[in-house]
């Protein structure tokens, strides 16, 4: 993968982030509606640094879609806190991969970036897993 397709991975990884941070942001109770904001923001700049990067590498930063898929119904506080949790550990994943990918001050925002959402998943969640951003490592630790 080059730099240039993780920071596009990236990118659409956030795009989707603050689509669903709209529909954790609804949903989610008024104890927790600061944090919701706060992510929702966080990933906005983070999706706009993406594209001026995108841009730097010579691409065109990929377009948000319309809308996107929730990977479950969203009806109420505790599915909203789930839904936070997945978006953060979907990003932290692309993350993962541009860190691989990239070098210099890329490599560098993409692995701040990846432990903010390491750290707004576990927030979220409660709980942290093994290798934020490595799912496949994940997996692995927890069947063992």
């Amino acid at each position: 993968m080059t730099a240039l397709d993780a920071v596009q991975a990236a990118l659409a990884a956030e795009h989707a982030a603050v689509y669903g941070y709209g529909v954790v942001g609804a949903r989610v109770g008024e104890d927790r509606a600061d944090e919701a904001a706060a992510a929702h923001g966080a990933h906005r700049a983070r999706r706009d640094a993406l594209a001026r990067a995108v841009r730097d590498l010579g691409g065109r930063p990929a377009a948000a879609e319309a809308a996107y898929a929730l990977p479950f119904a969203v009806p109420d506080t505790a599915a909203a806190v789930r839904l936070a949790a997945q978006l953060e550990d979907r990003v932290a994943g692309v993350y993962s991969d541009l860190v691989r990918a990239a070098e210099g001050p890329l490599r560098r925002q993409a692995a701040e970036a990846l432990l903010e959402a390491a750290v707004r998943a576990v927030r979220w969640r409660g709980s942290g897993v093994a290798f934020p951003g490595l799912a496949e490592r994940t997996r692995t630790v927890r069947e063992r």
